[in-house]
C-alpha cells in the first residue's frame, strides 16, 4: 500500500513539474547495440539499447467520469488517483494509462526508469542522466533536462518529430 501511495505521489509531482517546467545499474549483456533502419545510401547507425522503464499513457480528458466509465469498458480498474484529485491511474493487465482532467494539454508518453508497471522497484535499471546523455550525443532536443551534478530522482522531457510530449521520470 506505502508503494502505490508512494508511486501516486511521485506521479503527481512528475505531473506538477511538467506545469513548471546515479549511476548507470545495467548487466553487460544489456549494452548490445542494435541496428537502426537508415536511407538506402547510407550504412546502418547503431543505437544503443536504452532501459527507460515502465511505460504509461497520460492522457487530458474533458471529463473524468466519462473517460473512467468508457475505459472501465475496456477492462481497465482504477489502480490509484481519485476523482477528488481530477485524476484517475488505470491498469489493465500491463497497460498503464493516466486520465487526467484540467491538468495539461494534450497527451503525454511516460516512462519511468526504475519502476516495473506496479510501480515496484526493479533492481537493474538505467539512470536517466544516463539516458540523458545518450539522447543528446544522438542529436535530440530536450525540453527540460536532469540535473546531471545529481543523484536519485530527476526527469527529463522531449518531443518526438510530431510534437508529442516524452517524459523520462525516475522516482528513485
Amino acid at each position: 500500500m506505502k508503494r502505490t501511495i508512494a508511486f501516486f505521489a511521485g506521479f503527481a509531482v512528475a505531473v506538477a513539474v511538467l506545469f513548471l517546467f546515479k549511476s548507470l545499474f545495467i548487466k553487460a549483456d544489456d549494452t548490445k547495440s542494435i541496428p537502426v533502419a537508415t536511407p538506402s545510401n547510407s550504412t546502418p547507425k547503431k543505437v544503443s539499447n536504452m532501459k527507460l522503464g515502465a511505460f504509461s499513457v497520460s492522457l487530458s480528458v474533458k471529463d473524468l467520469s466519462v473517460s473512467k466509465a468508457f475505459y472501465e469498458k475496456l477492462g481497465f480498474t482504477v489502480l490509484g488517483g481519485g476523482m477528488d484529485k481530477h485524476f484517475l491511474i488505470m491498469k489493465n493487465e500491463n497497460a498503464l494509462i493516466g486520465l487526467f482532467q484540467g491538468m495539461f494539454q494534450g497527451n503525454i508518453l511516460t516512462f519511468n526508469p526504475g519502476w516495473d508497471e506496479n510501480a515496484k522497484n526493479i533492481e537493474a535499471f538505467e539512470d536517466v542522466r544516463s539516458i540523458q546523455g545518450k539522447l543528446k550525443a544522438d542529436g535530440i532536443k530536450l525540453t527540460a533536462e536532469a540535473d546531471e551534478k545529481t543523484t536519485g530522482p530527476a526527469s527529463l522531457m522531449l518531443a518526438d518529430p510530431d510534437g508529442n510530449v516524452i517524459y523520462i521520470d525516475q522516482h528513485r
